[in-house]
């Protein structure tokens, strides 16, 4: 992957041309220690921290121009940032895209900068978190402590989770974690959901060090089967691959999402009948190499 040799440089530079000469030098002064910050963050279980240590660097002033302009000098450097971490094939030949749609995002962004989008964009943009299809992204770095698998045991949700946290490892740290781009869906469905488990498979492969992959979202809840069954595989595939999966609870952040899509859904919640809950989704990594052997294997049938 060379950057250097697209047109989203064009589109990066022209995002940088804009800014006023006072927003360049914050941009330019805080490019550095913002992104020192930001790797620091990475770990932490909370997937929006690089962004707040982001935030406590460019202070309460800066702009969301200087938040897009912090973000775009950081995307002319991301080959470099990439070139360190030996990536997999797999990971490599999906960054023009991304970087395409970051582009074009930039170029036509006005208003205010939804947290969400700059969350993202910090973590991408410093390659805290790295292309796995064509709507997720992939954390490098992300913890599953015990409380979690404690609180679903106590709190009447059975024990498998426990056993099978056990047999993986127990605190063995760390795990990838996958998110959802909403930005760009069109990579939302059975088969680009695969693409990104079997990228995080890839990436396992060739890190011994990670436990495996993490999820975590309403969308594995299991009464969607019958509710939304077309929501049904982000379940049950990873189900059927080796994963187990962690009560967390429900949220108003979860009943939002999920009423968001779906017209019957929202009916659902918004009678009662139905009460959207977080799960985290666990594929320890021998099991989800594993599973993405087997997917290979019958591809080439």
């Amino acid at each position: 992957m060379d950057l250097h040799l697209t047109s989203d440089v064009a589109a990066f530079q022209a995002v940088l041309a804009r800014l006023s000469p006072s927003d360049w030098a914050h941009v330019d002064a805080a490019m550095e220690p913002a992104a020192a910050k930001a790797a620091e963050a990475a770990p932490h279980w909370d997937f929006e921290m690089p962004a707040r240590a982001v935030d406590a660097v460019l202070g309460a002033s800066a702009s969301d121009a200087v938040r897009r302009g912090l973000i775009a000098s950081w995307a002319l450097r991301l080959p470099d940032r990439v070139a360190t971490l030996a990536l997999p094939p797999e990971v490599l030949s999906l960054y023009p895209y991304w970087i395409e749609q970051l582009a074009a995002f930039l170029t036509q962004a006005e208003g205010d900068y939804d947290f969400d989008h700059w969350a993202k964009d910090v973590r991408f943009s410093l390659a805290l978190s790295v292309p796995a299809a064509k709507s997720q992204v992939i954390d490098l770095s992300s913890p599953v402590g015990p409380g979690q698998i404690i609180k679903h045991v106590r709190d009447g949700w059975g024990f498998g989770p426990l056993f099978r946290y056990l047999k993986a490892g127990a605190k063995r740290e760390p795990w990838l974690e996958v998110h959802t781009e909403s930005r760009w869906l069109r990579g939302f469905n059975e088969e680009g959901w695969n693409d990104a488990w079997a990228t995080a498979a890839e990436i396992c492969r060739t890190r011994p060090e990670l436990a495996g992959m993490i999820g975590s979202s309403w969308f594995y809840d299991p009464p969607l089967t019958e509710i939304s069954p077309r929501l049904a595989h982000l379940r049950l595939n990873p189900l059927k691959g080796g994963a187990f999966m962690v009560h967390q609870g429900p949220g108003e952040i979860h009943t939002q999402r999920a009423a968001t899509a779906s017209a019957s859904r929202k009916a659902l919640i918004d009678s009662g009948e139905y009460t959207a809950r977080s799960w985290l989704m666990v594929w320890p990594r021998k099991e989800l190499i594993a599973w993405a052997d087997r997917r290979k294997a019958v591809a080439l049938v």
